[in-house]
């Protein structure tokens, strides 16, 4: 009895922040230092590192550690766990704070190693969610040998996601920089999925500028940005102790972050400027400290050096101009932080890549994949590479022992197929060029793969490879589809975002002209295992997109030509009166020598002609056969004159009714008729054009020769 209201006491006091009552327990009553005190089994420290109080944190261990009798009795109360199996050093870890880190991992380096209900250990939670400087200190209390490699049982949790899976799965792309530094055996580890770091990063296409999709005005900002390139830190010890002096607890509040950010860009900007001239390694620029590298200076081959500071200077103030007159601080951080993960990401590609065993079967990595009794010290032993080569037959029978594992494609592919990552592809062309002839388990190689996957930048970066035409363009998967073949098969991703089948079938189609005119004749007569030719297997694959494309063509036809029925009647009634009537002795319109009657009588015009116009063309739609070779150019083309003429039509009629109501006020407001026409007009013109994302569809792939993906990820 005495013992739980002594808990129900401490729960009080810790719930309601009377610290100073628990250090008193906690000195004089060693069996508190255990004691689960809330739902979720949760002890007085739990709560006091959660709530971030880095002195009884420390008031609190010490006390402990004076209570009670032995060294294990101490080490036992450190690591006694909530309901999910979290210790205290889980919550410091997940806070990130290095100096709570300190206090109770010193204590016993080896609570470092304690997993929760998932497998994760403080080091890979800290690595999970991307605190720095927590993880640092915890590598450090582990690893306090740094001429020994470092421990790496602690690295995995039971699924075989490594601390470098976490930081790349997270973005946090800075800590996964120092991570492979620190652990370099990691980079070819790979999880039961069977996937490698090399593999996430082949499936974060919007992680690299080839991948993501910016604006006019954001790809300017984006130039003119200037990312600092990571560096590796040398010396981890120091880092460690700066992290314990300076803890992250001690950050500035919420509303001057913003302002903290800023200053922080216009800071980057000003260090582009000013020391934009690194000095490569004499004796080998491309490796520094044992690190792949790259030159830090951007040369501009088309300015002399004396010019690139001025260059520098008005990218600088043309950004403070871009901050002053729009994008504000929160629009510049956000496109800030895109270049900077695009810029660090081609830095771990090459990281790992550096580092990489492409061919080197030597790990499945399923030995994470353990029972609820798990032995912390199992995984001492895991120091071998795992392979992210796709594994031998041999090993088939393990693999469905193991159903969460799934045959993957080799980085290369992925890239290539998936995500098209042009940073990754080049460099794995450019240092393994063997992995250039990686095929799946479908036997499809990265040509087969890009053209199936309407990559279109990697089909031309391998038809530029001349070397490679004959070894992999002449090449079929397992149903002997050619290149061709699987250019015409219409699959279930949706490359192009966009209006309406119609546009869909179109861009199929110039996407198979465009493969066929690259390759020989040949190929079009080249028959696959259900002996089709690629155009047969077109014709098949496509027939229900041509059915509904032709469906969807005839209701915008439909209902274009009724708004254009109308907009001519309107504008043959409008044509057909004179503002002010004729003069009854010459029969001349009275106001013809004013400028708004002459605007008038040609905008009411050109209203009735386009209109008409666009009932014909319209009409002439609905009546088309609309086969599949009719869609690559003559009826996106009829549509979208017929959508043209639909808003000049639209916007020329405005013109003649305000002309032709100028007269009516232009005694009463004077001059302040035509900006109040003009306002008007601009708002009306703003919203039709807004209703036509059609026409802007139409315009843009209708006249490019090749289609480019319209958004990334959208299988």
């Amino acid at each position: 009895m005495e013992q739980e209201s002594n808990k129900k006491t401490l729960f009080s006091c810790a719930m309601k922040g009377g610290w100073g009552k628990v250090i008193e327990m906690y000195k004089h009553d060693a069996t508190l230092h255990n004691a689960r005190i809330t739902r979720s089994g949760q002890t007085a420290l739990h709560i006091a590192v959660s709530d971030g109080k880095e002195d009884v944190v420390k008031k609190m261990v010490h006390a402990m550690s004076l209570t009670q009798p032995n060294q294990g009795e101490l080490i036992k109360a450190l690591r006694t766990p909530n309901n999910r199996k979290i210790t205290a050093l889980h919550v410091a870890a997940v806070m990130g704070n290095a100096r709570m880190c300190h206090i109770i991992a010193t204590v016993e380096p080896t609570l470092v190693d304690d997993r929760n209900a998932e497998g994760e250990t403080p080091l890979f939670l800290a690595a999970l969610h991307g605190r720095t400087q927590a993880f640092l200190c915890l590598h450090c209390i582990r690893n306090p040998d740094i001429t020994t490699p470092p421990f790496c049982g602690t690295c995995r949790r039971y699924d075989g996601d490594t601390i470098l899976h976490a930081a790349i799965n997270g973005d946090f792309f800075d800590l996964a920089f120092q991570i492979v530094h620190l652990y370099k055996e990691l980079t070819n580890w790979v999880n039961e999925e069977g996937l490698s770091p090399l593999h996430l990063l082949a499936s974060k296409p919007t992680a690299f500028r080839s991948g993501s999709r910016l604006g006019r005005i954001e790809t300017i900002i984006y130039h003119c940005i200037y990312v600092e390139k990571l560096k590796t830190i040398e010396n981890v010890g120091d880092e460690y102790r700066k992290a314990v002096e300076d803890s992250d607890s001690h950050v500035c509040p919420d509303n001057y972050k913003t302002l903290w950010d800023a200053c922080r860009l216009i800071k980057n900007s000003v260090t582009v400027v000013l020391a934009h001239h690194v000095e490569a390694d004499a004796e080998d620029p491309g490796v520094l400290g044992g690190s792949p590298v790259v030159n830090e200076r951007q040369e501009n081959p088309l300015f002399p050096d004396n010019y690139e500071t001025g260059l520098h200077w008005i990218k600088f103030f043309y950004l403070i101009i871009l901050t002053i007159f729009g994008k504000g601080s929160e629009g510049l951080m956000a496109i800030y932080r895109k270049k900077q993960t695009h810029t660090w990401s081609v830095q771990i590609v090459e990281q790992l890549l550096h580092y990489a065993s492409l061919y080197v079967y030597e790990d499945d990595g399923r030995k994470p994949q353990v029972d609820e009794g798990y032995n912390t010290n199992s995984l001492e032993d895991d120091t071998t590479a795992a392979s992210i080569k796709p594994r031998s037959t041999e090993n088939k029978g393990n693999d469905e022992q193991n159903p969460k594992r799934r045959t993957m494609e080799t980085p290369i592919l992925l890239a290539a197929a998936k995500s098209g990552v042009m940073e990754m592809i080049e460099k794995i062309v450019e240092l393994f060029p063997l992995a250039i002839h990686d095929v799946n388990e479908d036997k499809k190689n990265i040509v087969l793969l890009a053209v199936e996957h309407r990559q279109r930048q990697v089909y031309e970066f391998l038809l530029k490879k001349n070397i490679y035409k004959e070894s992999l363009f002449y090449q079929v998967d397992e149903d002997g589809n050619s290149v061709l073949h699987l250019a015409a098969t219409l699959g279930d991703s949706r490359p192009w975002v966009i209006t309406g089948e119609a546009l869909q079938m179109q861009l199929e189609y110039k996407w198979y002209e465009f493969v066929k005119k690259s390759l020989p004749a040949g190929f079009t007569r080249l028959y696959n295992n259900r002996n089709e030719t690629p155009d047969e297997v077109f014709n098949r694959t496509h027939g229900d997109l041509v059915k509904s494309g032709g469906e969807w063509l005839r209701k915008t036809s439909k209902s274009c030509s009724f708004v254009a029925t109308i907009i001519v009647t309107v504008a043959f009634a409008t044509a057909t009166t004179v503002p002010g009537g004729v003069a009854q002795d010459s029969g001349y319109p009275t106001l013809e020598n004013e400028t708004a009657f002459n605007v008038f009588a040609a905008s009411s015009l050109v209203a009735l002609c386009c209109s008409v116009m666009a009932v014909v063309t319209f009409l002439s739609l609905l009546t088309s056969r609309f086969q599949e070779q009719d869609f690559y150019r003559d009826l996106p083309m009829q549509l979208l004159t017929g959508v043209t003429l639909l808003l000049m039509s639209i916007v020329s009629m405005l013109v003649s009714f305000c002309a032709g109501h100028f007269f009516v006020l232009k005694h009463q407001l004077h001059n302040a008729a035509f900006t109040l026409y003009a306002v008007i007009s601009l708002l009306v013109i703003f919203y039709v054009l807004s209703k036509f994302p059609l026409h802007f569809d139409f315009l843009r792939f209708t006249f490019v020769p090749v289609p480019q993906r319209t958004k990334r990820a959208t299988n």
